[in-house]
């Protein structure tokens, strides 16, 4: 018997997917459809447009009238998505509003999909490193095989999404039967949310969540064309095995992410930090060593970058449980996950700014922005740690089992 939170964390698994299969994409629609990077890139970041609406309404929505509704709602969305993407190859206008599509339907499934798979979980934060393993695998395993299929086998513009659109139909299976325990507290009650008024959220989350995808995104989106001349003839699925190693990297940490946050969240978030800080440094090393060094240097901070990007990831996520009520949890964690998007725009900041001032001066930059941001969370941290350590104990009566 498969426990209900995996199967409501497949459902996120596959709309993760879904969304980050586009990533290794840039090559073949180059190819295919003379696509150039800035059109690329604008098709990449159009998903956003979705995205963002989609995580502050539907996390709104889960917790006034559910999760399963708006689950079940979120997986014909996802399908749309991909069958607008693949008929892409013939018209690419409809590029554009199938990276739409697959950011709405993500955002109805990580606020609700979150928040579900905490009240299916026993044990404070374990809801939490569920949620951020699937989100992260799914990243992860998009890329991959997009990339693979797309370097290797036939119709590359179409392959990879069929292979989506079957996932999502077990996905639609998987999840419908699922018990939703969320019972909202008041019809209104969560129109004003207490946690995004707390110093904790304010000023130990919000300064450094950007950087949760700041780092990710400069992994695989920045990283792989600065040595595509040396991966010749293989560029597709170097970039979308880069963008694995990173995602999957933030996927298997999460054990010792969810550990690390035992002792304090702070630690975690540090952590985070520290490892993003070495990213850049290793990204450093590629932008100035020749041949083969260049291309283990970016592997390495892929590496790098995906440890803290899932270290930072799965702290978010259970400072975010710690200090919200059961009945606002959906659209809090909504909130934390529109933050975290904003780190998509670092790789296009930094492709504005490195023909002028050089990709070294660049992370630099990235570098001190990231420790900068560590400063205002300190005050903040040792003021609500006392009251966020028993929320967990609170809300573990609202589990499921």
């Amino acid at each position: 018997m498969i426990p209900s939170w995996a199967r409501v964390a497949f459902a996120v698994f596959a709309v993760s997917w879904g969304a980050n299969q586009f990533a290794p994409m840039q090559l073949v629609y180059r190819d295919h459809l003379g696509l150039g990077s800035d059109s690329f890139t604008a098709m990449l970041g159009s998903y956003v447009v979705g995205l963002i609406p989609a995580l502050l309404w539907f996390g709104r929505l889960a917790d006034r009238i559910g999760r399963r509704p708006v689950i079940r709602a979120m997986i014909p969305v996802s399908i749309a998505s991909s069958i607008v993407l693949l008929l892409g190859a013939h018209t690419p206008a409809l590029l554009y509003p199938g990276r739409i599509l697959a950011g709405l339907a993500s955002g109805m499934a990580f606020g609700a999909g979150t928040a579900w798979m905490k009240e299916l979980s026993k044990g404070p934060g374990v809801g939490a490193r569920r949620a951020a393993v699937s989100l992260s695998a799914g990243f992860g395993c998009g890329a991959l095989f997009a990339g693979l299929i797309a370097q290797w086998l036939p119709a590359p513009d179409h392959v990879p999404y069929i292979v989506h659109i079957t996932l999502m139909v077990v996905a639609l299976v998987a999840v419908w039967g699922v018990h939703d325990g969320h019972v909202p507290r008041t019809a209104r009650g969560s129109r004003h949310l207490s946690a995004l008024a707390s110093r904790r959220f304010r000023w130990g989350v919000v300064p450094w969540a950007p950087w949760v995808f700041g780092c990710a995104t400069v992994s695989f989106a920045t990283m792989p064309p600065i040595v595509s001349d040396r991966v010749s003839g293989v560029a597709v699925a170097f970039t979308g095995a880069v963008a694995a190693l990173t995602l999957l990297t933030g996927a298997v940490i999460q054990p010792w992410a969810r550990r690390i946050t035992r002792d304090g969240e702070d630690r975690g978030v540090r952590a985070g930090i520290g490892l993003g800080v070495s990213g850049f440094a290793a990204a450093t090393v590629a932008v100035v060593v020749d041949g083969p060094g260049a291309v283990v240097a970016v592997l390495v901070a892929a590496v790098l970058f995906g440890a803290g990007y899932g270290i930072l990831l799965v702290s978010g996520l259970v400072i975010v449980e710690n200090i919200t009520p059961p009945d606002q949890l959906a659209q809090t964690v909504a909130v934390f996950y529109c933050l975290i998007y904003l780190g998509f725009a670092v790789p296009f900041l930094v492709s504005l700014a490195a023909p002028h001032i050089g990709y070294g001066a660049c992370f630099a930059v990235a570098v001190a922005t990231m420790l900068l941001a560590l400063v205002p969370g300190r005050p903040a941290t040792s003021r609500n740690s006392a009251m966020a350590q028993p929320e967990p104990a609170a809300s573990s009566s609202d589990n499921l089992g």
